[in-house]
């Protein structure tokens, strides 16, 4: 699936702390029909063999909406899975790395938390930025806030889209507006909401005055 900027205006990142008894597709799905525009899978305690099983189901499921489903960090498993794309931390493989061996028809998106780390994953193939923690996190307790100003100098270094990601809820997005930003990655704002569905149609609708 080709890489289009409006793909990160309202991009869902999968926790399984939110499933109370449902299964991973379900809720997919319900975010899905709320209007998300890109999922990622982003098992983090699952091995291997799950996370290509898990993804394999998503992206057909995805590309029933036809949105892109992402892999997080684990290329191979992008690969065996054919999924659309990886998004890659820090810590984790290269950019330049993950784009030699997934080539230019797969999406890569990287982690930026300054405008030096954004320049350098644009220059090395990056499709997209995601860039946070907006609000903190709590999938990880030691990202540190980005305020604004820092958002738009990132958005300023690069011609790539960044959208932001950490603690984003309905409740909070606007205060990201007039920073430049091209969405919003959303973890627990989406996936530990009563209503799914409701709550992406409401976020998506605010995502477009970011």
């Amino acid at each position: 699936m080709r890489f289009e900027r409006e793909m990160v205006r309202l991009y869902a990142v999968t926790d399984r702390t939110w499933l109370r008894g449902r299964t991973l597709e379900e809720v997919v799905e319900e975010a899905l029909r709320g209007g998300v525009t890109m999922v990622q899978l982003r098992e983090k305690e699952l091995p291997h063999e799950a996370i290509v099983s898990e993804a394999r189901q998503l992206t057909a499921l995805c590309h029933r909406y036809e949105v892109p489903l992402l892999v997080d960090d684990d290329v191979a498993a992008c690969v065996e899975a054919g999924a659309d794309g990886v998004h890659v931390g820090q810590s984790d493989m290269a950019v330049s790395r993950a784009r030699a061996v997934l080539g230019p028809e797969h999406i890569i998106g990287a982690t930026a938390h300054n405008e030096e780390e954004a320049v350098r994953a644009q220059a090395d193939g990056a499709d997209y930025i995601g860039s946070g923690a907006a609000f903190g996190s709590l999938t990880k307790k030691d990202a540190r806030p980005i305020d604004r100003k820092e958002y738009r100098r990132i958005t300023a270094a690069v011609t790539i889209p960044v959208c932001a990601i950490g603690g984003i809820t309905q409740n909070n997005i606007g205060e990201l507006n007039d920073a430049g930003l091209a969405g919003a990655a959303i973890v627990s704002g989406i996936f530990a909401a009563e209503d799914i569905t409701k709550t992406c149609l409401t976020l998506k609708n605010l995502s477009l005055r970011l």
